[in-house]
Formats: C-alpha cells, sequence, structure tokens
C-alpha cells in the first residue's frame, strides 16, 4: 500500500492528539505523499509550526485571511490542490463545525471549497464521544460520505477509559494508502453476524462472552463500501448504528438462528462473526434464584450452531466462518472449516490480550481448500477491508 504522488491535505484542531502530527506527517510522506499541512488556532497550543514545515517541507497554513495567500486565493488553491483531506485529531468542536457547514477558519473554509473526500480521525475525552450530539452529527456526515477512521480505546490523557482516542499514525497511513473501495460486490446480498449472544439464567443473570461486535460490524461497513446490501445480524454491543445497513438486533443464539435463517434466502454470501455461546441453561426460570445453598448446580444443552446450519442448506450461500482460538490455531481452524463444509474460516488468537476480542487490532490467518493467507496484526477496519477482498476474490472464483 502505498500514496506515491498523492497530495494529502493534513488538518490538525485543538486536541491533546496534535502532538502525534509531525509523525503522522513523516508516515504519510514514508509513503510517498506529499503533504501540505493547515492548524487551527488552538492546534498551535499542543504542536509547532515550525516543527510541522520542518518534517512537511512546506510552510503552515493556519490564518484565513493571510495577505499573502489571499492574493493568490490561496485557501481555494489549497481546496483544489488536494486529492485527500485528513482532520487529525478531529476534535469534538470541529466536528460539530464540520457537521453544520460554518467556514470561520481556514481549516472548515477549506472542508466547505474541497471536493476531495474528507476524512476523520476523532479524538476526545470518552464521554464526549458517547454525547448524543456527537453521535448525532457522525451521522450526519457519515450520509455526506466522509470517512470516519477510529477512534481506538483505551486511556486517555484525563484518566479515562475508553473510546476516544485517536488512531496511531501508522494505521492512520496505512488506512489512507487502502484503495478506493471498487464496487466489486455490487448486487451482493450479504449476511454478516457480530457480537456476542446472551444466553438467560433468570431474569437477572445471563452467560456470556467477551466479543465487543467491533470485527463484525467493520465486516459490515466494509461489505457495503463494496457495493453490497448488507444485512448485519447484531447480538447486544456498545457500537453505534451504521449508516445504510439492514441491522437486526437479537441476543440469544435461537434468535439469531431464526433471525439469519429469515435472511438467508437470496444471500450469496455468509460470513458467521458472532461469538455464539456454545450453550444455554436447559431449563431457566421465571424469578430470580436467590442465594441459599453454598452450590449452585446448572445443567447446560447445546446451542444451534448456526454456522452448520447455514453450510447445509440445500443451496448453501458462500459461507465464512471465524474461529477463537487460544491454542492449536492452524488444526482447530482446519478441522472446523472441513467438519462444518465452509468455504473459508478466518482463525484469530484470543490469548493475546492486545488483539481479539475488545481490542481495536487484530491479526487473521484465513484458510480455505488448499490455501491459506496470513493478515498481519492491524486496526480492525483495515482488516475488514483486507478480509473483504479477500472473500470477494475466493466467492468470484466458485461462482
Amino acid at each position: 500500500m502505498h500514496l506515491k504522488d498523492t497530495n494529502i491535505l493534513l488538518g490538525v484542531t485543538g486536541g491533546i492528539a496534535a502532538y502525534k502530527a509531525p509523525d503522522l506527517v513523516r508516515k504519510l510522506t514514508a509513503k510517498g505523499a506529499n503533504v501540505r499541512v493547515v492548524l487551527t488556532d488552538s492546534a498551535t497550543e499542543f504542536v509547532s509550526p515550525l516543527s510541522l514545515q520542518a518534517v512537511s517541507g512546506h510552510s503552515v497554513s493556519n490564518d484565513l485571511l493571510d495577505k499573502d495567500a489571499e492574493a493568490a486565493m490561496g485557501h481555494i488553491e489549497l481546496a483544489k490542490w488536494a486529492d485527500k483531506l485528513l482532520i487529525a485529531p478531529a476534535t469534538a468542536n470541529f466536528i460539530a463545525k464540520l457537521t453544520h457547514g460554518l467556514a470561520d477558519d481556514l481549516l472548515s473554509t477549506l472542508c466547505l471549497a474541497t471536493d476531495a473526500p474528507i476524512y476523520l480521525a476523532p479524538a476526545m475525552n470518552q464521554q464526549m464521544w458517547h454525547a448524543k450530539a456527537t453521535q448525532a452529527n457522525l451521522a450526519t456526515l457519515a450520509k455526506r460520505d466522509v470517512t470516519l477512521l477510529g477512534p481506538a480505546q483505551g486511556e486517555q490523557a484525563c484518566g479515562d477509559v475508553g473510546p476516544g482516542r485517536m488512531l496511531e499514525p501508522q494505521e492512520l497511513a496505512d488506512l489512507l494508502a487502502t484503495p478506493s473501495s471498487p464496487q466489486l460486490l455490487k448486487g451482493e446480498k450479504i449476511t454478516i453476524t457480530a457480537g456476542p449472544t446472551r444466553e438467560e439464567i433468570d431474569p437477572v443473570r445471563y452467560i456470556s462472552n467477551h466479543s465487543s461486535g467491533k470485527m463484525g460490524y467493520a465486516l459490515a461497513q466494509a461489505a457495503k463500501d463494496l457495493g453490497a446490501e448488507v444485512t448485519l445480524v447484531s447480538g447486544p454491543v456498545n457500537l453505534p448504528t451504521p449508516e445504510n445497513i439492514n441491522v437486526i438486533k437479537v441476543t440469544s443464539a435461537e434468535q439469531m438462528l431464526n433471525a439469519v435463517m429469515k435472511n438467508i434466502q437470496d444471500c450469496n454470501i455468509f460470513i458467521g462473526c458472532a461469538a455464539v455461546a456454545d450453550y444455554r441453561v436447559q431449563q431457566k426460570v421465571d424469578q430470580k434464584i436467590k442465594k441459599s445453598d453454598d452450590e449452585l448446580t446448572l445443567t447446560f444443552v447445546k446451542n444451534p450452531d448456526i454456522l452448520k446450519e447455514v453450510a447445509n442448506l440445500s443451496v448453501p450461500p458462500f459461507t465464512v466462518g471465524f474461529a477463537a482460538e487460544t491454542q492449536n490455531l492452524k488444526e482447530y481452524a482446519l478441522g472446523k472449516l472441513q467438519r462444518k463444509k465452509l468455504n473459508m474460516i478466518a482463525a484469530n488468537d484470543v490469548s493475546d490480550t492486545k488483539i481479539g476480542f475488545n481490542s481495536e487490532q487484530n491479526a487473521l490467518t484465513v484458510f480455505w481448500p488448499k490455501g491459506e493467507l496470513k493478515l498481519e496484526v492491524a486496526d480492525k477496519q483495515l482488516l475488514a477491508k483486507q478480509l473483504m477482498l479477500l472473500v470477494e476474490q475466493r466467492y468470484t472464483e466458485q461462482k
């Protein structure tokens, strides 16, 4: 992946993550990009214009009413020059300005004056990220084809832990270098499952797992970007509902199976990314179980195997499974591929706490009959794009 001779206009707003901007410029230029930088006034409190000038090789722009620049209509020239406009970090304040079309400084004016695709790398406190106003603004921008890169989740400068961290410079450079998604799956119908299931024990207790649903949601977005008509069957997750995707929310494995089977008839590709609970209690009770005895014995029965049910239809879709393993990854994944008659399976090592469940990153080894490919550690958005391109390739070959 490279950005050779791509003109990237980097907008830096006033968040603490602005200190990463010089490194981001380096990562972009290392991929062959030509980078120009625009700072907001508040960004200059966090990062030096001189440092950005040194790494980009160009003067840094800041003033909308710069007399020298205005002589050549500088803000219009920058807007026309850009092939891609990346705003990193993108604060909640700037996202709100962009949503409402304000143009009171150079960067916001450039956003209105350019026809280049706009990318946002959000960076803010987790509560600001979750705020209804912020989420409504992001939903509006998504309808205008503004692309969201991140945010990541983790410890923040204020001490909070949660979503709102800007993606690392290398991740942003990699995502920007990913080729624009051609409509390779236009006209195809894809059903994807995501997230965990919850199996009720009594009215207040259930068994579940650590799946966040991020990989499945990223796959749904990647499939939509490739032109597919996507149905996402989602277990309980704490993720924004994606735009222009048919989302069916369920709780238990049986509910997920029913939703899948209702939508599988005209489906061309099925991807079982959900972490479906293998077992449920044989008999759930209607009232809360009281803590009376020192021991409690529950009897569990197997849940339906959704992947197997789909793969064994009389005319099955191209079926892709996931294998979350803690050991013997290849052996178990290949066994599942053959046993369930899948077309492809993506395996990941969930014993590594840096990837997999609840992480922003993942790594996959993808297997199919007589083939395999390793997808290295990457942001789940990027990984989802890589996997969907591989699925499209194998699906097309077997049509």
